[in-house]
């Protein structure tokens, strides 16, 4: 007998549980109210890597001159001022367009039915979805719910929403802000403001913790802060706001110690919420927060034959985690048996350096009574570093003191964000220092470092 598999959201934890559903034998039916692929792909993850590529292109020239006759400096100033926003706009529509359009594609492809409407479940194994057409009944033997979340707004930011950018909007600013003012100095706190700043905005971050990136490591959130202040990006960390308003097309955001900052624009970075409100799982007696739904982290099962992925979880907020947690929960749902691994999810964060980490913390390793050797290695002495003018950070990796397995790793330098892979392979295997140690990295690169490292 065909199972029939509903997935409420077409984002990067909904579309691939349509797809490993489908590639089962199971007849899919995915509903999405807006566009395929989510905030991943429409208004986060691949339009912010567009704008950063084209703001790194600027930087790029305007070190050019360093290696050109005397004058280039005024032939880079003039380039970088005819910048157009709109041009770069448009590139970042075109990428995200062509995605959307190959995800309709696999999804026609592996016959998934695609339903545009707001769905709610009528009961167990019913979903009632509201289309432009009127409203339609879609019944299941398991249902997976991807409904993602969005900007968090909280006081005395509710009250602002309506002058307040978030990652929804700023990709569709008329013009590019002289000043720009970011509540949230966290993972996309920090990749906004190393955008804008190279297109040459005026950027300040305001971080109510102590440092920027509270969740990672001390030390790479230290060296993305000195990199940051050499810049001309200005923080207040360790601040909280206590007004924000708009007077006469100014914003103007007041500190707890009395500071006022002013700017064209205000960017409110400070979190994602979940609102579940309108799907109906009072029906079946299923709670949920702003944080989400509670589910079982191997398996994803929320209930009987209901499983939730991605955000709506809140495992673990990253477009690939959702991914992998859509393939397993539908992998699931289809009989199969799949476990999901939180702990081997890798974070990347593509500021300048890039940073990256995968595996347990130093504090989390603690809290399970290991005792942790950690490992660095700096790209200042990094031959492949050096010759591109790249040498901020370092790479360090994490392991068992008493047994040498190999516990994560903190990546903060150039490529990080791809070298991570090699590690979260070596985690996925289980494998030790003593073991890894037989890698044989390519020289000159960067990843070479890693194994500097491994011999620290």
């Amino acid at each position: 007998m065909v199972k029939k598999i509903a997935v409420i959201g077409g984002g990067p934890g909904g579309y691939p549980a349509a797809l490993k559903a489908a590639a089962l034998g199971a007849e899919v039916t995915l509903v999405e109210k807006n566009k395929l692929g989510g905030v991943c792909l429409n208004c986060g993850c691949i339009p912010s890597k567009s704008l950063l590529d084209a703001a790194h292109r600027f930087e790029t020239a305007r070190r050019l001159p360093a290696l050109c006759e005397d004058g280039a400096q005024t032939d880079a100033q003039n380039l970088t001022g005819k910048l157009s926003w709109a041009k770069i706009q448009a590139r970042q529509r075109a990428a995200t367009q062509k995605l959307v359009q190959g995800i309709a594609g696999l999804l026609k492809m592996r016959k998934v039915r695609v339903l545009t409407g707001e769905a709610s479940f009528a009961d167990e194994h019913r979903l009632t979805v509201k289309t432009a057409d009127g409203t339609e009944e879609v019944p299941f033997d398991a249902c997976i719910i991807a409904t993602g979340s969005q900007a968090f707004f909280p006081p005395p930011f509710d009250t602002a929403k309506a002058f307040l950018l978030d990652n929804s909007t700023i990709f569709d600013i008329p013009r590019l802000p002289k000043t720009l003012t970011i509540i949230g100095g966290g993972v996309i706190g920090c990749e906004m403001a190393e955008l804008m700043n190279g297109f040459g905005v005026a950027v300040n971050i305001v971080e109510m913790q102590p440092r920027l990136l509270p969740p990672l490591d001390e030390g790479v959130a230290r060296v993305l802060t000195q990199s940051f202040t050499k810049r001309g990006i200005k923080l207040f960390t360790g601040q909280t706001a206590t007004r924000v308003a708009q007077e006469n097309g100014v914003k103007r955001l007041t500190l707890a110690d009395g500071t006022v900052l002013e700017s064209e624009e205000i960017l409110a970075a400070i979190g994602r919420t979940v609102d579940l409100t309108g799907l109906g799982l009072e029906k079946l007696n299923i709670p949920w927060t702003r944080k989400g739904v509670q589910v079982n982290p191997q398996t994803l099962q929320l209930k009987d034959n209901l499983y939730a992925v991605g955000d709506v979880n809140g495992l673990c907020l990253l477009a690939h985690a959702a991914t992998r947690q859509g393939e397993v929960a539908a992998a699931n749902a289809c009989g199969q048996t799949a476990v999901y691994h939180n702990e081997l999810v890798p974070s990347a964060i593509y500021t300048r350096p890039e940073i990256a980490c995968v595996g347990l913390t130093k504090q989390q390793a603690a809290a399970q009574g290991i005792e942790v050797k950690a490992q660095r290695a700096f790209l200042l002495a990094c031959g492949r570093a050096q010759t591109q003018d790249e040498t901020e950070g370092y790479f360090e990796l994490l392991s068992d003191k008493q047994t040498g397995r190999l516990l994560g790793a903190n990546l903060c330098g150039a490529n990080a964000t791809e070298i991570i892979h090699i590690i979260a392979a070596l985690l996925t295997a289980g494998l030790s220092v003593e073991t890894a140690r037989e890698i044989i990295f390519a020289h000159p690169t960067v990843s070479e470092l890693l194994g500097e490292a491994l011999w620290k």
